[in-house]
Order: C-alpha cells, then structure tokens, then sequence
C-alpha cells in the first residue's frame, strides 16, 4: 500500500519536469529562430554560393562551378597573403594579449585599493568602438603625432620620422598594438572574475604551508583558472582571426594594403570591389574552418592538460 500510494507522486514529478520541459523549449525557441535566419542561414548561404560564379548587382543567373573557387584562391597569391598577414597579425597579438591580460588581472587582484577604479581603466578601451580606436591611433602614428614624439624622446633622436603608417613591419606593429590596447582590458576582466571565484581558503591554506606568492599563482592559481584560461584563448584567438575594421580604416588612411591584408579585408574587397560574391563566399568558408580548427585544436590541448595534470 505504501509503495503504491508512491506511484501518483512519482507520476506527477515526471508530468511537472515534462512540462518545465516544453516550456523551457517554447521560452528559447524566438532565440533559436532568431540565430537560425541570422547566423545559422547566412552560414549555409554562404558556404552553397562558395560553389558557384555569382556577381554582385548582377542580373545574370549564378553558374554553378564547382570547386573553381577554392582551386583559384589556392593558386592565389593574393589570398596566400591575406593568410600570412593574418597569421602574423593573429599570433603577434594573440600571445601577448593573453599573458598580458592574465598579469593585469594578477596585478589587480594584489592590490588593496583602488580595484574598482583599475578595471574600470583597463576596460574602457573596449567600450570604444573600433572605427573610434583606430581614429584616435590614426592621429597618434601620424608622423607628426605622439608615437613618433615618444620614440625620439626614448632614443635621445630628433625629428625622425618612424613611418609607421608606411613601413611594413611598422604598419604590422601598428595594427597589432591599436587591437592589444582596445581589448586587453576586457579579456583582464575575465581574469579578474575567474580569479576572484577562487576560495580564499584555498590560498589561506597555501601560505600557512609557506608557500610565496609566485608558488601560490603557479601551482594554485593557474590550474583553478584553466577554464577561464581557455575561454580567454579561444575568444581572443577567433577575435584576432575576425579583425577588419582596424586594417580597414588604415587603408582608407593611406596605408599601403599589401602588409595589413587580413582575409577580413580581403572577401570585403572581394566582394564589394570586384564584385565576386561566389569567391568572397569560400574564403569566408576557408575563414570558418581556420577558426574551427585553432578553436578545436586549443580545447583538446586544454583537456590533455587537464588529464595530465
């Protein structure tokens, strides 16, 4: 009887967890009908007109051509460009971006005062917008402007023009530094959080065992925080992959585009300047699957990490 009188209680729990369930569902799905004509459809629109000889403002119906594109831009020493400018301008502020973030976050987290104050600084950079940041370091590179002032004062020199706006290694150094100050700081607060959910008990316990600050971040700290660490890595990995607007606007500037060429820049150009949609389209797919693999790629080694630690 006891066991019987059971049953109603258990069927009823099912019905309630069934229910939350459909309700759940019907509260997410404007969300998922949202991403899927925003984000999901252009992703498959893009990938099917990759196969095909479409123009922009065209009347003429897309030819179909296959793999014609992707066997172009392989042979393209345009687009063998774009990957190198990429590849310099993602790494060279990739890594940099990371460790400095995770040591501004340590910083802060180490001072008694002023916390508040020093994520506030730190992230508001990032609240500017990009065509903004690259105005304001527009008129810092200008050979008149305070990075050329500051270098001379540096080197004891007078009046030399550094040219960072036409020299390629300086043009590189440029964009990569325009994009470390505008988002250092919000990959720091992500820092700051993840080291901030960390049990003071934790390093309580560390210093009665007389460890050092240096040995409490090392073997303490660091491992507490690899899920942080790898949101940051994967985040700034794809955002250094999808930069444009600074490349772009220091083109309009009249920097030369060879060096700064990123595949942003390039299916924009590709697309909206020669008017080749189908071509734009796979590199924007070729784009997808580089993201993809360095994303998957740095997850796995996280995990191996974790197996190994």
């Amino acid at each position: 009887m006891g066991q019987a009188h059971l049953f109603p209680k258990v069927i009823d729990l099912r019905t309630l967890e069934r229910k939350k369930a459909i309700w759940g569902f019907i509260f997410t799905m404007p969300a998922i009908i949202f991403f899927a004509i925003f984000s999901f459809y252009p992703m498959a629109n893009a990938f099917w007109t990759s196969f095909f000889r479409k123009e922009l403002l065209s009347l003429k119906a897309p030819r179909f051509v296959g793999l014609n594109n992707y066997l172009y831009l392989l042979r393209s020493e345009s687009f063998w460009n774009s990957i190198k400018a990429t590849a310099i301008f993602a790494f060279g502020t990739f890594v940099p971006m990371v460790l400095f973030s995770l040591s501004f976050a340590a910083l802060i987290l180490t001072r008694k005062r002023f916390q508040k104050f020093l994520q506030m600084a730190y992230y508001s950079p990032a609240v500017l917008s990009s065509v903004v940041a690259a105005a304001i370091w527009l008129l810092i590179f200008d050979p008149r402007g305070l990075s050329n002032q500051f270098l001379n004062f540096l080197f004891n020199t007078k009046g030399i023009d550094y040219r960072w706006l036409s020299n390629e290694n300086m043009l590189r150094l440029a964009t990569i530094i325009v994009y470390f100050w505008k988002y250092v700081g919000y990959f720091t607060i992500i820092f700051v959080a993840g080291m901030a959910s960390i049990p003071k008990s934790i390093h309580e316990a560390a210093t009665i065992d007389g460890a050092n600050r240096w040995q409490d971040f090392w073997h303490i700290t660091l491992p507490l925080i690899r899920p942080t660490t790898l949101l940051v890595s994967v985040m700034s990995m794809i955002q250094c992959l999808r930069t444009f607007s600074t490349q772009y606007l220091f083109v309009q500037g009249g920097a030369p585009i060879k060096p700064i060429d990123v595949i942003t820049l390039s299916i924009y150009n590709t697309a909206i300047r020669d008017r080749q949609i189908g071509r734009a389209s796979a590199m924007s797919v070729i784009l997808f699957l580089i993201i993809m693999s360095f994303s998957y790629l740095q997850i796995r080694i996280s995990k191996t990490e974790n197996i190994t630690y």
